[in-house]
């Protein structure tokens, strides 16, 4: 077995066998590739089912001069990954990442915006143009229901449920959940979808997309990006922001203003309540203040 047809293989399993996201199985490629890379670049003819820890290793001690713990781990975890699903089809039998260890990286505190921050950046988009109208309501989108970049893309309209409040979300994994929505981004979505997209040419596989670009199709992650990037510049934020932030607001927000993790989590959309912990970085005043509120003693 070769490299490319067992990271082939790999990806095909990874993405029917385990139901991960094309994003989720792109980025294993792209670590495997790298590690594909570094053998060519040393001479080194090892094959997948025969290649040894101590190359491995040699490998991970050359990445971790060039790349953050964070991404060493990553590329660690998919590694991982890879070897179990030789070892699963047969074509190995030991697990030569066994005994390598992944490095230490803490858990990472996500960037907010401020409620403030959020209307000045909404506020600031020139809403004369088609364009502007479906940038405004696309960022109010990924903050009013905290919807990855990837969810939002593929939104469709078929997915909006407003008379009974909700949106139907496809998230990582091809996995579906229902997800509450205000009926001021209800309003907006309606504004757009009825008398600024009714004027869009459609692409044929694109009818039933929600935000599409001037030529009728899907907008991509990048121009989301993009967007976001230009508008901040515009707004005077000297964050630097992403799609992800409006999520990361989202959720801190609600934990702020008094919701439950548990709801939290399931409008997110993560598996485990521990990836939903992340956000119980509320500052201290918030903190006292619960105390004062809430507890008998106080």
């Amino acid at each position: 077995m070769n490299w490319k047809q067992a990271v082939k293989d790999f990806s095909t399993y990874m993405q029917l066998e385990r139901g991960l996201s094309v994003n989720t199985v792109k980025a294993y490629k792209r670590d495997l590739n790298k590690l594909i890379q570094w053998l060519s670049e040393n001479n080194m003819k090892d094959s997948p089912a025969l290649i040894t820890q101590d190359a491995l290793r040699s490998y991970i001690y050359a990445l971790a001069k060039t790349v953050q713990p964070r991404s060493q781990a990553r590329s660690i975890s998919s590694l991982k990954a890879f070897f179990e699903f030789l070892i699963l089809e047969r074509y190995r039998e030991d697990q030569p990442m066994e005994l390598i260890e992944t490095p230490k990286i803490g858990r990472k505190l996500p960037d907010t915006l401020s409620t403030i921050e959020i209307d000045k950046l909404i506020d600031s988009i020139d809403r004369s143009t088609p364009e502007g109208e479906r940038n405004r309501v696309i960022l109010e989108t990924l903050y009013a229901c905290g919807l990855r970049v990837s969810e939002l893309i593929s939104l469709k309209i078929s997915d909006l449920f407003f008379d009974e409040g909700f949106i139907k979300v496809t998230g990582k994994g091809d996995k579906q959940r229902f997800v509450p929505v205000g009926n001021h981004t209800i309003k907006m979505i309606n504004t757009y979808k009825n008398e600024v997209r009714i004027h869009v040419p459609l692409k044929p596989d694109h009818t039933d997309t929600l935000f599409l670009n001037r030529r009728g199709a899907g907008l991509t992650r990048a121009m989301i990006f993009h967007i976001i990037k230009e508008q901040a510049i515009e707004a005077g934020i000297k964050k630097t922001i992403s799609p992800h932030t409006f999520r990361h607001s989202f959720a801190t927000h609600l934990l702020e203003n008094g919701a439950d993790l548990r709801s939290i989590q399931m409008m997110l959309g993560h598996e485990s309540i521990t990836t939903t912990e992340i956000y119980m970085h509320v500052d201290r005043v918030h903190l006292a203040k619960v105390i004062n509120e809430h507890h008998p003693r106080a």
